[in-house]
């Protein structure tokens, strides 16, 4: 039975970091510690991450990390991801340190080797959406593929506090598609934040209305021959690209995490925390 008064808030800690650096670094200042460590990607997470705490009333917490650039997609494609730059040379030291600040809120901090912190958020939705409500706090639109009627995803807007509500309700409505049909959505399409390119010529648009009028994938190749001349020329001559998105695209919601209740329970050594924000300088996160 679920707990319906418990909800588990999942973050996705590299969205965070990663939006957070970015708000900030254009200023041209970059926050340093006291130790001469640069922070503000750390300051601007912990800015993310409170608001939301307050805004969500979560009862337990996990925080989920990649764990290096090499994960099972890019061994399936060379090519996942590899548009994308080294991170900045400032950021590198904050990538260790936001994980000590959140271990001092008493949050755990799980990744897994050759998997994203996307899969390690999947399995633990899985898991915990049997006896928890679970809310994905994010800004990316993979996790998307999640929302069923006991998961959320608050994905991230421009500013602290802004956010774009998924549920399972709502989802058709906002999407076009519902959220079991993303991964066939990005099959099609591509990705190109995430450098896949699905199949050649068919954008969004066309895969929408494919999906709409066959519901998946393997549905529409049963009915290829139903399918506009231009539409099943591009498919057939990108088969196999279509083939290897999905599974890039599919997030792996079975593999080796698990974190006990208790320990991601939202109860923090108020101590602990404040002497780790004192230690940072981030006096203005003292007060909440």
């Amino acid at each position: 039975m679920t707990r319906q008064h418990e909800r588990l808030m999942l973050v996705d800690g590299m969205a965070l970091l990663f939006r957070g650096f970015y708000a900030t670094a254009f200023r041209g200042s970059v926050m340093k510690t006291p130790g001469g460590i640069p922070a503000n990607g750390v300051y601007q997470f912990m800015r993310y991450f409170l608001d939301a705490v307050d805004r969500f009333s979560p009862t337990h917490i996990i925080c989920c990390w990649d764990m290096g650039s090499k994960t099972f997609r890019t061994a399936l494609y060379e090519g996942y991801k590899g548009n994308r730059p080294e991170p900045p040379e400032d950021l590198l030291p904050q990538f260790d340190l936001v994980k000590e600040v959140v271990n001092a809120f008493g949050i755990p901090n799980i990744g897994l080797e050759n998997y994203e912190a996307d899969d390690c958020i999947g399995t633990l939705a899985k898991q915990y959406a049997e006896e928890h409500n679970v809310l994905v706090l994010t800004g990316d639109q993979d996790l998307l593929q999640l929302v069923n009627d006991r998961v959320q995803v608050a994905i991230m807007r421009n500013g602290v506090g802004n956010y774009e509500m998924f549920d399972y309700q709502t989802f058709f409505q906002k999407k076009g598609v519902y959220p079991q049909q993303i991964v066939d959505l990005k099959g099609l399409m591509g990705d190109t934040s995430d450098n896949y390119p699905g199949v050649k010529g068919i954008g969004e648009k066309t895969a929408l209305k494919l999906l709409q009028e066959y519901e998946t994938v393997d549905q529409m190749l049963e009915n290829l021959d139903e399918l506009p001349k231009g539409s099943r020329t591009k498919i057939e001559q990108n088969a196999s690209m279509l083939h290897l998105s999905r599974q890039l695209a599919a997030i792996n919601c079975d593999i080796p995490v698990a974190c006990a209740s208790d320990r991601a329970e939202w109860y923090y050594d108020g101590e602990s925390a404040r002497q780790k924000l004192a230690d940072l300088s981030f006096d203005r996160l003292m007060s909440k």
